[in-house]
């Protein structure tokens, strides 16, 4: 049996298949779910990974025992869950577990209208009931009712609303999918538009056979950067497993990170809604609250996490909101986050100007950033607070949105314990590289000392 107390995480249902996360345990899950949320239909998406069918089935049917009207919507992306949920008012789950190795699965949740489902808003009843079903499976003594629907057409079609298609202009894309489901809705977008579109490992396959699905990994955009160069390609595009984030790559070949894409996509935002308010979390680089201001928005800094988001999102109005690793909110997206829509907006962008991608970064490129350093503690909250009281007195700005984070004025470090995993995770913006990994390992030896 799988193990409900171990793979409900902060945001999510994540765990290895089958002796973290199996068919039983998804039943209970689905009876769970349909209970929390009351609801006479539940949506069910499940991406390309081969223990989706059995999970996503077990789910329909607990939840079917239950009373609920479960309709299958088949393979998609994340996204696309977020787009029906919010166009069918229902709530649903899709089976995932993004970026993760091909023995995970998981299960991502959400309320009608693509509202979060987090510990704090949902998951952790649903944990609680889940573990009641387990003990007592509950049943209406009748058959599983599931309906099918296809709304993958309906989906492309919103995609591209985000953009005046008058504009776009030929250019030459490079899409990674890596295997993962921007194999199956790249194409359908892109599909009636001028864009001259080349897709890698564009074959639906949950083993990855090419390479991990996880772009924020460097090492895992070099089929990407070589096949830009290759092509002569405008940018390159990389998608993780389930297709909701997105990493660009210029034409040079140079990886563009989510800060400067959240940037990119915040001014083009903010041509179209003048004085719209941005969020932006804060691990994101500092040129993107410059770039809010100097176009005009007002940037609101929020903590890490799609569920934080999307709330802050509902209590601003903000048009937009982007975060380092690569989620991109939109409020005319049912405040959900895709990947593919950022990338529509940079596309736009791009065909609007006659500079290369790397001429429109340009003044975004003010600093030099970490990337996100993971270091195992045993105690990482206690390690945090060990580091507040050492820094605390000695001149920098300190603030406790999200962990720790200490503003030198010309450098900066946030340092925050793992949601899920003994981890700290660390990272550092300065002017400079050198400067940068300098700073670094002055900050990894304060860990290691105050972990000893």
């Amino acid at each position: 049996m799988g193990d409900p107390n171990g793979v409900f995480k902060a945001y999510d249902v994540r765990g290895t298949f089958p002796d973290q996360i199996d068919a039983e345990l998804c039943r209970a899950i689905g009876s769970a779910m349909a209970t929390f949320t009351g609801a006479e239909r539940l949506l069910v998406v499940r991406d390309m990974r081969p223990s989706g069918v059995e999970l996503s089935a077990a789910f329909a049917e607990g939840a079917s025992r239950v009373g609920a009207r479960v309709i299958d919507l088949g393979m998609a992306s994340t996204d696309f869950l977020y787009f029906a949920s919010g166009m069918l008012d229902a709530p649903g789950a899709m089976f995932t577990a993004s970026h993760n190795p091909a023995n995970y699965n998981g299960i991502k949740m959400c309320q009608a209208g693509a509202r979060p489902i987090g510990r704090d808003t949902g998951l952790a009843d649903i944990q609680r009931l889940a573990v009641e079903y387990l003990g007592h499976p509950a049943t209406n003594g009748s058959p599983p009712e599931v309906d099918r629907l296809d709304l993958l057409d309906d989906y492309a079609e919103h995609v591209r609303s985000f953009v005046d298609r008058s504009v776009l202009r030929p250019l030459k894309v490079v899409a990674d999918t890596a295997n993962g489901m921007g194999g199956l809705v790249a194409p359908l977008v892109f599909g009636p538009l001028p864009f001259e579109v080349s897709i890698l490992f564009g074959e639906l396959d949950g083993t990855f056979p090419n390479h991990p699905a996880d772009p924020i990994q460097e090492e895992n955009l070099a089929d990407l950067k070589a096949a830009v160069l290759e092509h002569k390609a405008d940018v390159g595009l990389a998608f993780d497993g389930d297709a909701d984030r997105v990493f660009l790559v210029d034409e040079r070949a140079e990886t563009v990170s989510g800060s400067l894409t959240t940037a990119l996509v915040a001014s083009s935002m903010l041509e179209k809604h003048k004085g719209a308010t941005i969020l932006y979390n804060l691990i994101c680089s500092k040129v993107v609250p410059e770039v809010i201001a100097e176009r005009g928005g007002v940037g609101v800094r929020t903590r890490v996490g799609h569920s934080f988001i999307k709330e802050v999102m509902a209590e601003t109005g903000a048009v937009f909101g982007g975060e380092h690793s690569g989620h991109y909110y939109f409020a005319e997206n049912y405040r959900a986050d895709s990947g593919i829509i950022a990338a529509m907006v940079v596309l736009e962008l791009m065909s609007r100007s006659d500079r290369p991608l790397s001429e429109l970064l340009r003044p975004f490129r003010r600093y030099a950033d970490s990337g996100e350093i993971n270091t195992e503690v045993k105690n990482p909250a206690e390690v945090v607070e060990a580091v507040a009281e050492r820094v605390s007195g000695g001149g920098a700005s300190i603030d406790r949105l999200d962990g720790l984070t200490v503003d030198h004025g010309d450098w900066w470090y946030n340092l925050r314990p793992s949601n899920t995993e003994p981890l700290l995770r660390l990272n550092v913006e300065a002017r400079t590289a050198d400067e940068c990994a300098r700073h670094v390992d002055e900050v990894l030896g304060l860990v290691a000392e105050l972990s000893d």
